[in-house]
């Protein structure tokens, strides 16, 4: 499993659908590529907020999970991000308790929102990594989140709807 960060959040020029941006973590000889996975809207905006430590009046549905979490005396102590079937990434949760691991199966978009909030690690599955990570120059990560900010402030809460 290769160790990574959030490089940042970015808008799909074409689509304006969030991507999630992960790199390794530095000494992993891969620091010039990055695994892009198109995220919803909902999720982006609760991994953008817990980045920046901003709270929200009510509970946001990551912030629930958290708590649900936590009352059954266990914590997220890593994020796996396992596989890629047909353009589809998949994950698992590893909840740590007193006694015992669990693995969960989740999208990584709430895995990795959830990841933020337990301050854990994210790893990625190398051949994941290998088969889908881009070559990336420079990623400004503040200009990414500026323009997912702007983005956020003109977004009509009706292109949350199904």
């Amino acid at each position: 499993m290769l160790h990574v960060r959030i490089a940042g959040l970015s808008l799909d020029a074409t689509t304006e659908q969030p991507v999630l941006l992960l790199v390794p973590e530095d000494g992993s000889g891969a620091e010039n590529r990055a695994l892009p996975i198109w995220i919803g809207h909902a999720e982006a905006t609760a991994i953008l907020l817990a980045i920046q430590g901003i709270e929200p009046p009510r509970p946001m549905t990551h912030d629930l999970m958290k708590a649900a979490i936590e009352a059954t005396g266990h914590a997220v102590s890593r994020v796996e991000i396992t596989r890629l079937e047909d353009g589809t990434f998949y994950a698992t949760l590893v909840l740590r308790g007193q006694d015992r691991e669990m693995y969960l199966d989740a999208r990584p978009s709430d895995s990795v929102a959830l990841a933020v909030r337990f301050q854990c690690p994210i790893f990625i599955a190398e051949e994941v990594f290998e088969e889908a990570a881009v070559v990336v120059t420079d990623v400004d990560e503040e200009d990414e989140v500026e323009r997912f900010r702007t983005f956020l402030d003109h977004v009509d809460p009706a292109d949350f709807m199904s």
